[in-house]
C-alpha cells in the first residue's frame, strides 16, 4: 500500500505520457481551450504592433517632411498629417482590442481550469472512497486532503494558465523578433543571441523543482493534519494544556515550509537578475552598434527607435518564458502526483467468480486464521471459531488481544494472511464484497454521524426505506421520545460528527441506522462502554431490539453486558484461549475469563 508521503513523481519529466493521461480531461474542455489558445495569439502579437508603429511615427511625424505624400483609392494624402490623425485613433482601438481579448482569455482560462479540476476531483474522490481501510491507516488526513484536493487544482488550473501564458509569450516573442529583423537583421542577431543566453539557466533547475515540490506537499499535508487534529482534539488539548505543544509543532512545520520555499527561491530567484544583467549587456552592444549604423545611413532614427523598443519589450516575454517553463515543470510534477493516485489499486477486491451472499446466514467459521497489520507481527495466531445462525458470541480479553480485529476481518476491512473465513461454507473472498457488507451491520463505540439531519443519517442504512420502516427503526432504537423534544424532530440537523447530540443519542441514531438496514449479521464493537449507567440502560434496550433473530458478535469490556451471550470467546494475544457460556467459564478454576471477571467485580465480591 502506497504511503503518500513517499511519492517520487517518477513520471514528472515524461511530458508526452502525462499529457496523454490528461487528454480525457482536456477533451472535456477542448473547444474552449482551443478558443483560448487562438485568442492568445493576437494578444501576444499586439506588443509587436506597438513597437512597429514607432518606426513610421518617428520617421514621418517627428522627423517627417510635410511635403511627403502617398496615393490611396485615387486620393492624395500627406503622410505627416495622416499619421497625426491616425495615431490617437489607433491607440484607442488598440487599448479596446487588447482589453477585450484579455478579458475573454482570462474568463476562458478560469473556466477551463476550474472545469478540468472539478472533473479530476470527482474521479479522485471516487478513487478515494474505493480504497481499503489500510490506506487510511497509513496516510494522514492532511496528506490525503493535499494530494486529492490541492494537486488536481495545480495540475488543471496551472496547466491551462501556463499553456496560455506560454502561447501568449511565444507569439509576443516572435512578433517582437520579426520587428527586430524588419528594422535591422544585423542588430537582431545580437539581440536574439543575448536573449537565448539569458534563458539557458532554466534548463538546469527542473530536478530541484520536483524535489522541493514533493517535500513542500508533504509538509503542507502535515500542517493540514495538525489543523484537523487541533480541531477534533480540542478538548484533549485544553484538558492537558497541550496548547504550547501544538503551537511548537505547527511553528516547526511553518519553518520547514519556509526553508523549502526559500531553497527553491535561492535556486530560481537568481534567474531574473542574471537575465536582466545579460539583457543589459545585449542592449548596450545594440546601442553602440546601432549608433554607427545610423551615422552610416544604414538605419533611420525611426527604425532604431522601433528596434530598441522591441528589444526592451522582448525582455518581458523572454523572462516570462523562463518562468513559464519553470511553472510548467511544477505543473507536470503535480500531474505526475495526480496520476500516481489513479494508479493506486485497493488490495481488497472481488475475485473473478465472486458470488452474491443470498438467503439466511447458517454458519460463520474462522479456520486457522493468521493476520498481521505489519509484516512479521501477527495479531491473530491460528484463530478458530465457529458461529451458528442467530447465535450471540461475545469476544472478551485484554486490550490489544485481537477482538476488534476478529470482527473487522468479517466484512473484509482487511484480508487475512492465511487460513479462511467462511459464511455458509463459502470463503468470504469468493463472495461479492458489496453483497457481503450488505449483510452486516455495525454499531461502534464512537459512531460517526455525518453532517445533515437525523433522518439522513438513519437512512444511510437503507436509502430507499419507506416512512413506515423509518418510524419502526426510530421506535425500536428508543429515539421517538428524544425526537419529540426537538423542534424539527427527525429532520433536526446534527453538527459535524453529531456534535450537537449526547453520546447516548448518537448511539441510538447509529442503532436506528443498523435496525433499518436489517442485516442478518450484527457487530457491536464496545457499543456501550463510553456511556453512563442511565444512557447505557436505554441503549441496551435498543441493542436488544437490534439483536433479535440475528447472528451477533459483541465486543465489550464491561463483562456485565454479555451475560446473555450464547457463548463467550476469550482472546489473549491473538489466540482463542477459552470458549463457553458465562456459567461454564466463571466456574473454570484459574480460567482467563474468571480472572477478568473477578478483576472487574472484586468490589462487589468483597461486599
Amino acid at each position: 500500500m502506497l504511503k503518500l508521503k513517499d511519492t517520487q513523481s517518477k513520471d514528472a519529466f515524461r511530458y508526452g505520457y502525462l499529457l496523454n493521461k490528461m487528454f480525457p480531461y482536456i477533451k472535456a474542455v477542448l473547444w474552449r481551450s482551443i478558443l483560448l489558445f487562438i485568442l492568445a495569439i493576437p494578444l501576444g502579437l499586439l506588443d509587436g504592433v506597438v513597437a512597429l508603429s514607432l518606426r513610421p511615427y518617428m520617421d514621418f511625424v517627428v522627423n517627417g517632411n510635410e511635403a511627403q505624400t502617398f496615393e490611396l483609392w485615387g486620393h492624395t494624402y500627406y503622410l505627416q498629417s495622416f499619421f497625426i490623425k491616425l495615431i490617437p485613433i489607433g491607440i484607442i482601438a488598440f487599448a479596446l482590442i487588447q482589453g477585450v481579448l484579455k478579458y475573454i482569455c482570462n474568463y476562458l482560462s478560469d473556466w477551463t481550469g476550474n472545469k478540468m479540476s472539478n472533473i479530476l476531483k470527482v474521479d479522485l474522490f471516487k478513487k478515494l472512497t474505493a480504497m481499503d481501510t489500510k490506506f487510511f491507516d497509513v496516510n494522514s488526513s492532511g496528506l490525503v486532503l493535499s494530494r486529492f484536493f490541492a494537486d488536481p487544482d495545480a495540475a488543471s488550473k496551472n496547466l491551462i494558465n501556463t499553456l496560455k501564458s506560454f502561447i501568449l509569450s511565444i507569439f509576443e516573442f516572435f512578433a517582437l523578433v520579426f520587428v527586430l529583423l524588419f528594422n535591422s537583421w544585423k542588430l537582431a542577431l545580437i539581440g536574439i543571441g543575448v536573449m537565448a543566453i539569458a534563458i539557458t539557466p532554466v534548463l538546469f533547475i527542473k530536478k530541484k523543482i520536483k524535489s522541493v515540490s514533493n517535500a513542500t506537499m508533504v509538509v503542507g499535508g502535515d500542517m493540514t493534519t495538525n489543523f484537523n487534529e487541533t480541531f477534533a482534539g480540542n478538548k484533549i488539548i485544553t484538558a492537558y494544556n497541550l496548547q504550547e505543544n501544538q503551537n511548537h509543532k505547527f511553528e516547526n512545520q511553518i519553518h520547514k515550509q519556509f526553508d523549502l520555499v526559500m531553497s527553491l527561491t535561492k535556486r530560481v530567484g537568481w534567474m531574473s537578475p542574471i537575465m536582466y544583467f545579460v539583457c543589459s549587456i545585449g542592449i548596450a552592444i545594440v546601442m553602440g552598434y546601432g549608433n554607427s549604423l545610423i551615422l552610416s545611413g544604414e538605419l533611420t532614427a525611426g527604425s532604431f527607435a522601433s528596434f530598441v523598443t522591441s528589444l526592451l519589450l522582448l525582455y518581458k516575454p523572454t523572462k516570462t518564458l523562463g518562468f513559464t517553463l519553470t511553472s510548467l515543470q511544477s505543473t507536470f510534477v503535480s500531474i505526475a502526483r495526480v496520476f500516481e493516485l489513479f494508479s493506486l489499486m485497493p488490495e481488497i477486491k472481488n475475485s473473478e467468480n465472486a458470488k452474491p451472499l443470498n438467503g439466511e446466514i447458517n454458519s460463520i467459521e474462522y479456520s486457522h486464521v493468521i493476520f498481521e497489520y505489519e509484516e512479521g507481527i501477527p495479531v491473530l495466531k491460528d484463530f478458530n471459531l465457529s458461529v451458528s445462525s442467530n447465535e450471540t458470541i461475545a469476544l472478551v480479553g485484554n486490550s490489544g488481544g485481537g477482538k476488534s480485529t476478529v470482527v473487522n476481518l468479517l466484512p473484509r476491512f482487511y484480508d487475512i494472511k492465511s487460513g479462511s473465513i467462511k459464511i455458509n461454507g463459502t470463503d468470504i473472498r469468493d463472495i461479492n464484497i458489496e453483497s457481503l457488507r450488505n449483510n452486516i451491520s455495525f454499531v461502534f463505540q464512537d459512531n460517526y454521524l455525518f453532517t445533515g439531519s437525523i433522518r439522513e443519517n438513519i437512512l444511510m442504512g437503507k436509502p430507499n426505506a419507506s416512512e413506515a420502516e423509518l418510524r419502526e427503526a426510530v421506535k425500536l432504537a428508543h429515539l421517538d421520545e428524544f425526537l419529540g423534544t426537538l423542534p424539527e424532530g427527525i429532520d433536526t440537523v446534527v453538527g459535524e460528527r453529531g456534535s450537537s447530540l449526547s453520546g447516548g443519542q448518537r448511539q441510538r441514531v447509529a442503532i436506528a441506522r443498523a435496525l433499518i438496514k436489517n442485516s442478518p449479521i450484527v457487530i457491536l464493537d464496545e457499543a456501550t462502554s463510553a456511556l453512563d449507567n442511565e444512557s447505557e440502560a436505554i441503549v441496551q434496550k435498543a441493542l436488544d431490539n437490534l439483536m433479535k433473530n440475528k447472528t451477533v458478535f459483541v465486543i465489550a469490556h464491561r463483562l456485565s453486558t454479555i451475560h446473555n451471550a450464547n457463548r463467550i470467546a476469550v482472546l489473549n494475544e491473538g489466540e482463542l484461549v477459552e470458549l463457553g457460556t458465562h456459567e461454564e467459564l466463571i466456574n473454570k478454576e484459574n480460567g482467563r475469563y474468571k480472572h477478568l471477571y473477578d478483576m472487574q467485580f472484586s468490589n462487589q465480591v468483597t461486599k
